[in-house]
């Protein structure tokens, strides 16, 4: 008899395609308002309003959402966007999902569903097992649940078969557990979610500038003359950023957007808050909203770092016409290293292969140029359109010379601004959750608590996808997120999934990864951030980092989705005891009940926590940035380093188109909060493909059409079913999916230099009718 196919691994086709309309003029507004007041209904109107009024307060709790600051003082009643609220509502859901559920529908099954149907059935009340060979999930007690963890992971042949995935939304506090329970075992397999997101930018600012982190605080916004936004969409991954951005261009700030889709979010803007105050509200509902970019360039997939040498040329030019009026002649000579070589570079770089390789017009880049060059003050902002490409550090550390040559570093009102992503992802690498830690930093893990953490580099998340696939690793073991969809390759991933004899999740809702398992499969189900966490030394907080290295605390204020819930540390606690057991160095016990003390031995061992407990409790605290703080460039020459790349060659031949993925309006990461994208006119569907007019019409294709994408990476194929067809002002050549519908072109072995980030931004596929 046939074996049953496993669970799919891809979201399920849609049975009724996506409708196109008009997109949203401007971002934000009454819309954005009454979406807000829908969600808030779902949960309550007055649970949910005051659940609302907590986000993102210093006594309140950290928004679960993105990573963008809040001002350390002066916080509006409302500190939160439309999609902050999406994921405060998400959270607090009043569906559960218990033993009933799971009794009622196979794993099989579930995975025919869409990953908006599986986020809205609700929290997981209960841990659930699903045991060799069996089809449904099952309930078990938390301790049967980490005696079987302990038991897998104490018969791998070495710690190194494991690893332990951390999501960015784990606090401070969980993170640095977990990174110990993972070496204390043994292992520094570390993978997490930065690995598919800012790796790149921490690879290219740690040598350029000697710190993997941006350089700027929110107030920097109220003094820059110029802000050039790269490769971002903060409408939706960012909402929040559109206020300060708004503030800069009311003070006389020019803002440059650069990214190869018109994004209405970097357009216009009318500010919700606006409509509180009576003088602003009229003029807001009336108006077409505030005017943010002065200048859009488009360029096309890939080819930033030719436009950035480009927009350096055209500096370099302007300063040898009028010397001292461009560059900071000064800071380059006490601070930095490579200038000479570097104007050697862009000397030879020709007009023509800027121009081709960018797609970008020589009088917009002059137009752009110019604007860089009469500003004192610039802060160049960037996200995943930079960081997911090929040459993405070397295309990151462009954008950093086109800084230095102006001094923009250590200068109020300027200098490097990767916006994260999730809004911990940041803190999770301060508190070691990285496969290769330094060494000074381990020593002082160590001598805290008296183990030997292993010298040897770890696994990132593609590593760690290729050691499963390779029966290297057996055991995954993730703090949060959704592995499979974040992940690239998806039907790679998945058969590299199953061939785990183990893998547990802890997680908060049901999500696809929890569907492709390994023999034996866990779900731990965790506290959300907006609930009370109560322990035996009373009711805790937590703490985060947010993208500007400041420290928040954050506070739940909900009763817990169930009583059967557990907090994040509690769980690595309990999980750590069954497997290594309590010692007098590392009191796992003492710890679960008291964070206190998790962030007194923090305070010892990472840099800039000192007094942590203290100064966690008064109020947002800054993290130390040398450059910023003091002009200190911790890199091999002690110096901000200018770096020279060439520009890379084309790589798509005929019929062939570079894809990029992107996220709608209506999801946050990986979790599907709805199926519109209303600022791309996209409604009720997700599997659409973007395409330039002029390319549609030239494949013979037609709009609404559905087509198939391929990917064929490594003589693999890779094929997206059923995507329709939509008209969009793309570069030619190009076209736009949403992931992680389209994370299944994604190559495994497709990866940044240096970084090891998944190029999701740059994916040859071709596209045929379905």
């Amino acid at each position: 008899m046939a074996e049953n196919p496993p669970p799919a691994a891809q979201p399920p086709l849609e049975t009724t395609p996506p409708r196109l309309a008009t997109p949203s003029a401007t971002a934000a507004g009454l819309t954005a308002v009454a979406k807000t007041a829908r969600l808030v209904g779902q949960v309550g109107a007055v649970r949910g309003t005051r659940l609302l009024l907590e986000v993102n307060q210093v006594d309140g709790f950290d928004c679960q959402s993105c990573a963008w600051p809040s001002p350390d003082g002066n916080r509006h009643a409302f500190e939160f966007c439309e999609n902050g609220a999406k994921a405060v509502a998400d959270e607090a859901t009043p569906h559960r999902i218990g033993r009933d559920f799971f009794a009622r529908r196979s794993v099989a099954e579930l995975a025919t569903q869409s990953d908006h149907w599986l986020n809205a059935q609700g929290r997981l009340v209960e841990p659930m097992v699903l045991r060799p060979g069996a089809t449904h999930y099952a309930p078990i007690a938390w301790d049967e649940a980490f005696r079987l963890i302990a038991d897998e992971l104490r018969a791998l042949p070495t710690p190194d078969a494991a690893a332990f995935y951390t999501s960015g939304r784990t606090s401070n506090e969980a993170a640095f557990l977990w990174q110990l329970f993972a070496r204390a075992f043994g292992t520094n397999n570390l993978p997490d979610c930065s690995n598919m997101c800012h790796e790149s930018s921490g690879v290219a600012l740690s040598e350029s500038i000697g710190i993997g982190k941006g350089t700027v605080t929110l107030a920097d916004f109220e003094h820059a003359e110029a802000i050039f936004v790269i490769g971002q969409n903060p409408g939706t991954n960012h909402p929040r950023m559109l206020s300060a951005l708004a503030d800069a261009k009311a003070r006389g700030a020019k803002i440059v957007s650069i990214n190869p889709l018109p994004e209405v979010g970097i357009e216009r803007f009318k500010n919700p808050q606006d409509f509180l105050h009576p003088l602003k509200a009229f003029k807001t509902l009336l108006g077409e909203g505030a005017r943010l970019s002065d200048l859009w360039l488009q360029p096309r997939i890939g080819g930033d770092l030719a436009l950035f040498k480009g927009l350096m040329k055209a500096m370099l030019e302007a300063e040898d016409a009028r010397p001292g009026t461009v560059f900071d002649p000064a800071f380059i000579r006490e601070h930095t290293h490579g200038f000479e070589a570097l104007v050697a570079d862009l000397r030879s770089t020709s007009w023509d292969d800027v121009v081709a390789a960018s797609g970008v017009a020589l009088e917009s880049i002059r137009a752009a140029a110019a604007i860089a060059g009469a500003s004192r003050a610039t802060i160049a902002c960037w996200a995943m359109g930079l960081t997911q490409q090929p040459a993405a550090v070397a295309t990151i550390q462009q954008v950093t010379n086109f800084l230095l040559l102006g001094g923009h570093l250590g200068r109020r009102g300027a200098g490097v601004c990767p916006v994260r992503g999730h809004s911990n992802v940041q803190g999770d690498r301060t508190m070691g959750i990285c496969e290769r830690m330094p060494e000074a930093w381990l020593d002082r893990l160590d001598a805290e608590f008296g183990v030997r953490s292993p010298r040897h580099h770890g696994l990132d998340t593609v590593g760690t996808i290729r050691a499963m696939a390779a029966d290297r690793v057996g055991v995954l073991v993730a703090m949060g997120g959704n592995f499979l969809s974040a992940t690239p390759d998806t039907e790679f991933t998945a058969a590299a999934l199953r061939r785990c004899r183990l893998t547990a999740h802890v997680a908060t809702k049901l999500n696809r990864a929890h569907l492709v398992t390994g023999r034996t499969a866990l779900l731990l189900p965790c506290l959300g951030r907006t609930e009370r966490d109560r322990q035996a030394g009373g009711e805790q907080l937590v703490s985060t980092e947010d993208s500007m290295g400041v420290i928040n605390a954050s506070r739940g204020r909900l009763e817990p989705a169930a009583p059967t819930l557990l907090s994040e540390p509690a769980i690595v606690c309990r999980l750590a005891r069954a497997v290594l057991g309590e010692t007098s160095r590392i009191p796992w016990t003492k710890f679960e009940g008291d964070y206190d003390l998790v962030r007194e031995r923090i305070a010892r061992v990472v840099p800039g926590f000192a007094d942590y407990n203290r100064r966690v409790r008064e109020g947002p605290f800054h993290l130390p940035n040398p450059p910023r703080d003091g002009r200190v460039w911790r890199t091999r020459t002690g110096r901000a380093n200018f770096t020279v790349a060439p520009i890379p060659g084309g790589v798509t031949g005929p019929g062939e188109y570079l894809m990029m993925t992107i996220r709608t309006h209506d999801q946050f990461n990986t979790t599907v909060y709805g199926l519109d994208d209303r600022y791309r006119g996209v409604f009720g569907g997700r599997r659409v493909v973007f395409m330039h007019e002029a390319d549609i019409a030239a494949a013979g294709l037609q709009q609404g059409q559905l087509v198939d994408l391929t990917n064929r990476h490594g003589g693999v194929e890779r094929v997206a079913r059923a995507f329709m067809v939509a008209p969009y002002r793309i570069p030619r050549g190009c076209v736009a999916t949403y992931f992680p519908e389209a994370n299944v072109l994604v190559p495994i072995d497709s990866v940044a230099a240096r970084s090891n980030t998944p190029t999701s931004k740059y994916v040859v596929v071709t596209v045929q009718p379905a």
